[in-house]
């Protein structure tokens, strides 16, 4: 590859390269010579339970997930805008919407070059600011403007609107596949039945990668957003995601048809033909990032409307109210915390925050901020000003919100269709990291439609 950007970090166009081999990654305790490194040394003991969230925050903690809102909460009412963290190395929390937004439209003193938090940092090695290994999210700009315009074509509404009877006709085969029910007995998960099956169909079918792999797409998602606290280079199947990717850009070649991949292989940037490695990176943002974040949001949708059958009523009542519920649900159950790296030394209301620091940047917290909403703890089924954070702010926000939004309201229309009643049925397993969802989401149905 071509050098991205000069001394004044003006972008030139990535050059073609031969095709790519999959090189594992060199991991070490400084950013020279290395594709991943340590700031200090992983110890497992540091990734226990979290003391205070205000001085010792870890969104891996298995309780944080399930009761964020309400740290969340506490965090803002004892007056903490911004906790802080000396795990993965030093991590800054904002928690307000203004701080959050803040950071997020800060593309000065914070990179998004890694956009996951982990115990390792991108080194030298890596690809470099301002691409970043998963462009355009891990791009900053100018190289991001350039990366973003080449895949918003392909999520236009005119290109997502056409897939609606292709998920509807998935949702309701997921449905007749759970099989016979016995109403006020049968208890199915909507998590591991329903809700991870609707994403990571489509974006395969996207991509056009084989149906058969869906399995091993959702163990990529976990490898690579729940997998955050162990030590860099010891944990086995960690590469796997970057080897396939490089076999389906193979493949594509030798077999070229009309799918995402082959569009992403033939395209160009700023009239050179985009690389393997830029070409993969694009295409494992949207493996991961399309299944993970959609398929949370409808998990967390129907666990709210199986405790809360009186908004469910109104959907089943009032079928034009999910116009607004949609947004609704995207923003009391946001699914998407995004990262950023400290780019360079800088006061932040106080905060001294040191270059290579992570800073935590929590969508959802942003969304239940009193300051910012009305009754920002409370669900409103019908909210008409919803100025939500759900897709991000700033520069990244996501690309594919057509898409998720559509595939929200398609699987909660058949789901509550289906089964015009339903309960929880037991406790909820929600996911580590990032991305907050239920993982296995216990339901009893009451009633089955005619």
């Amino acid at each position: 590859m071509t050098d991205i950007v000069d001394d004044n970090q003006t972008a030139t166009t990535p050059a073609a390269s031969p095709r790519a081999e999959y090189v594992p990654p060199i991991f070490g305790d400084s950013p020279e010579g290395t594709h991943v490194w340590q700031r200090v040394p992983y110890n497992a003991d540091d990734y226990g339970p979290v003391a205070d969230f205000a001085t010792d925050f870890d969104h891996a903690d298995p309780a944080y997930n399930p009761n964020a809102p309400e740290v969340w909460k506490q965090l803002r009412e004892g007056g903490c805008p911004v906790a802080h963290s000396d795990r993965y190395g030093g991590m800054w929390i904002p928690i307000t919407h203004d701080t959050v937004n803040e950071v997020a439209y800060d593309t000065e003193n914070f990179t998004s070059r890694s956009v996951v938090v982990s115990v390792g940092r991108p080194g030298d090695l890596s690809l470099p600011a301002p691409i970043g290994g998963a462009p355009p999210i891990t791009s900053d700009p100018p190289f991001h403007g350039m990366a973003r315009r080449l895949l918003l074509p392909a999520f236009a509404p005119k290109k997502i609107e056409p897939w609606e009877p292709e998920i509807r006709l998935l949702c309701l085969k997921l449905l007749d596949e759970i099989g016979d029910i016995t109403p006020g007995e049968t208890v199915i998960d909507a998590a591991v039945q329903y809700a991870q099956n609707i994403p990571v169909n489509v974006i395969g079918r996207m991509l056009g990668f084989p149906a058969a792999d869906e399995a091993l797409f959702r163990r990529f998602v976990h490898d690579a957003l729940e997998r955050i606290a162990e030590e860099p280079g010891t944990s086995e199947g960690m590469d796997d995601l970057g080897e396939y990717i490089l076999g389906q850009i193979q493949d594509h070649r030798d077999n070229p048809r009309d799918d995402l991949t082959s569009y992403l292989l033939n395209v160009e940037l700023e009239g050179q033909p985009v690389n393997d490695e830029i070409a993969g990176g694009m295409i494992i943002l949207l493996l991961i990032a399309g299944i993970d974040t959609t398929w949370s949001a409808i998990g967390s949708s129907l666990w709210h409307l199986a405790q809360h059958p009186e908004d469910h009523q109104r959907l089943l009542d009032d079928p034009e109210v999910i116009t607004f519920a949609l947004e609704e649900f995207l923003r009391t159950y946001a699914p998407v915390t995004m990262a950023r790296l400290v780019a360079k030394d800088n006061d932040f209301h106080g905060c001294p925050m040191q270059k290579d620091d992570w800073v935590l940047l929590p969508f959802p917290a942003a969304n239940r901020d009193p300051l910012q909403f009305e009754d920002a703890d409370t669900f409103v089924v019908d909210r008409r000003e919803n100025r939500h954070a759900a897709f991000g702010l700033g520069i990244h926000r996501c690309l594919g919100s057509n898409l998720a939004r559509l595939e929200l309201k398609v699987a909660i229309e058949e789901f509550v269709t289906r089964f015009p009643r339903f309960e929880l049925a037991g406790d909820t397993r929600w996911s580590v990291g990032q991305i907050r969802g239920p993982r296995q989401l216990p339901i009893r149905i009451l009633e089955v439609a005619g």
